[in-house]
């Protein structure tokens, strides 16, 4: 079991940014290879956002937010950030972070991830 946390969420207008953060409980780094974000507003199935290789640092982006969205992590920390730039109404929804256990990593689809953290809310005003 890996334990993820999310945080960071909030409100801002529309063109603002947000940082969020995924906290992953220590130890048992084997477990996940890569780690991720994905996001699922009200009455629709969640979807990609991002993912990253935990080794190699190389991200994967949806073309939603591609050139927006910046995804980041520090092995050192046991933390992944996304950082959210140019917000837009649409990007709005429960952002979720994610973990996997093998490669590859630059993979959205959602049966590939094996753990999953709460959601941090992330609300875009127009």
């Amino acid at each position: 079991q890996v334990a993820l946390v999310a945080s960071g969420g909030g409100s801002v207008q529309a063109g603002g940014s947000l940082t969020l953060s995924c906290a992953a409980a220590p130890g048992r780094t084997y477990s996940r290879r890569c780690m991720g974000w994905f996001r699922q507003a009200p009455g629709e199935e969640r979807r990609g956002v991002a993912s990253i290789d935990l080794t190699r640092g190389s991200p994967f982006y949806s073309d939603s937010v591609n050139g927006r969205f910046n995804i980041s992590r520090d092995n050192t920390k046991n933390r992944m950030y996304l950082q959210m730039n140019n917000l837009k109404p649409e990007d709005t929804a429960m952002y979720y972070c994610a973990a996997k256990s093998f490669y590859p990593c630059a993979t959205l689809e959602l049966n590939a991830w094996n753990y999953w953290g709460q959601g941090t809310q992330v609300t875009v005003s127009s």
